[in-house]
C-alpha cells in the first residue's frame, strides 16, 4: 500500500513538472504583444506611427501602421501604411520582415505607382545584407535579381539609376568572391578549378575592376601548366584593354620572362583603381515618396487633422556593410 502512495505521488510530481515546462515553453514562444485593440480614428493611427517614425522608435511606429490595416483594411491609409510598416522594419534591420511586407505591398497592388518604392526596398534590404566576399553571398544574388528587375520594369524612375549603381557594385562583389576561390585553388595547387573561376570573372563580370587580375591569373596559370599559346592569348587581351594596369605590366614581365614578350608595351602604371572609391559621395537612399495620401471622399478627415504627407520623413540609417563602406 505504501508503494502504490509512493508511486502516486511521484507520478504527481513528474506531471506537475511536465506542465510547468510546458506552460515555460509557450511563454518562451509568445510573440511580442501587439497594441491593445481599442478603435481609433485612421488618422489618429497613421500620424502617431508617422511621429514614432519622426521621432526613430521603429518598432512602435510598426505597431501603429500594422493598427492602421487591422482597422481599416480597405482604405488608401491602410495601402501606404504597408508601405511605412516595411520602411520602418527596414530602420529596424528587421530585413525578412520588411521583405515580406514589401512583397505584400506588390501582391497587392501591382499597378500603383508606389510599387516600384516596394521594389526598390526589397532590393535595399538584400543589399544591407551582404558580408565580405569570404563568406556566402545568397543575399548579393538575391539583391542583383531584384536590382534588376527594377531597371527592367522601370527604367526612367529615380530608383532605376540608384539601382544601376548598387548593380555594379553588386557585381564586383560577386566578382570578388570568384576571385577570392580562385586565388585559393592557385595557392592549393589546383590550378584548373582556379582557372575556372577566373575565366567566370572574365565572362560574366567583364566590367568590374577584378578583370585585369582575372586575366593575370590566366596568365600565371596557363603558364604553369605549360599551355604558352594560352597565356599569350589572355595576356595579349589585357594588354589590349588595360594597357596602362598594374597587372598588366606584371603580366608583360612574366611573358617576357618566357620568351613569350607581347606585342603592347605598358604604359605608365597607375595606382590600382578602387571601384568602391568611386562611389564615394552618393546620396542615401531615398524616404518613402510623398505621395497623395487623400483618402476617399467617405474617409475624408478634416483640415483640422494632421496631414500625413506633411509629416517630417525620416533619414536612412547609416548602417549595413556597404553604407558603412560608403559613408553613408
Amino acid at each position: 500500500m505504501l508503494r502504490r502512495s509512493q508511486g502516486r505521488a511521484a507520478a504527481v510530481v513528474v506531471l506537475a513538472v511536465s506542465a510547468s515546462l510546458a506552460l515555460t515553453a509557450c511563454v518562451g514562444k509568445e510573440k511580442k504583444p501587439r497594441l491593445a485593440y481599442q478603435e481609433r480614428p485612421v488618422e489618429l493611427l497613421y500620424n502617431t506611427g508617422a511621429l514614432r517614425l519622426d521621432q526613430r522608435r521603429w518598432t512602435e511606429a510598426v505597431s501603429y501602421f500594422q493598427e492602421v490595416e487591422r482597422q481599416h483594411p480597405y482604405s488608401e491609409w491602410s495601402r501606404r501604411s504597408i508601405l511605412m510598416t516595411a520602411y520602418a522594419q527596414y530602420q529596424a534591420n528587421q530585413y525578412p520582415a520588411a521583405i515580406e511586407s514589401a512583397d505584400r505591398f506588390i501582391q497587392l497592388y501591382p499597378g500603383n505607382p508606389s510599387v516600384v518604392y516596394a521594389y526598390y526596398l526589397k532590393a535595399v534590404c538584400y543589399f544591407e545584407q551582404i558580408v565580405d566576399v569570404n563568406r556566402d553571398q545568397a543575399s548579393s544574388e538575391q539583391a542583383l535579381v531584384t536590382l534588376r528587375e527594377i531597371v527592367q520594369r522601370y527604367p526612367t524612375t529615380e530608383y532605376a539609376a540608384d539601382a544601376r549603381l548598387k548593380i555594379d557594385m553588386v557585381n564586383d562583389q560577386l566578382a570578388g568572391k570568384e576571385m577570392a576561390i580562385g586565388r585559393y585553388y592557385l595557392k592549393q595547387g589546383q590550378t584548373l578549378a582556379a582557372i575556372g573561376r577566373f575565366k567566370a570573372v572574365v565572362d560574366k563580370f567583364q566590367t568590374t575592376t577584378h578583370t585585369p587580375e582575372a586575366l593575370y591569373r590566366l596568365v600565371e596559370a596557363y603558364l604553369t601548366l605549360g599551355l604558352n599559346g594560352e597565356a599569350k592569348a589572355n595576356g595579349a587581351v589585357l594588354g589590349y584593354n588595360f594597357p596602362g594596369d598594374p597587372w598588366y605590366a606584371d603580366a608583360y614581365r612574366l611573358l617576357s620572362d618566357k620568351g613569350l614578350q607581347p606585342a603592347v608595351e605598358p604604359k605608365t602604371p597607375g595606382a590600382k583603381q578602387n571601384y568602391l572609391d568611386r562611389m564615394l559621395g552618393r546620396k542615401p537612399a531615398p524616404p518613402p515618396p510623398g505621395e497623395d495620401v487623400t483618402p476617399p471622399a467617405d474617409d475624408r478627415v478634416s483640415p483640422e487633422s494632421a496631414n500625413p504627407a506633411a509629416l517630417p520623413k525620416p533619414k536612412p540609417k547609416k548602417e549595413g556593410w556597404f553604407s558603412k563602406l560608403l559613408g553613408r
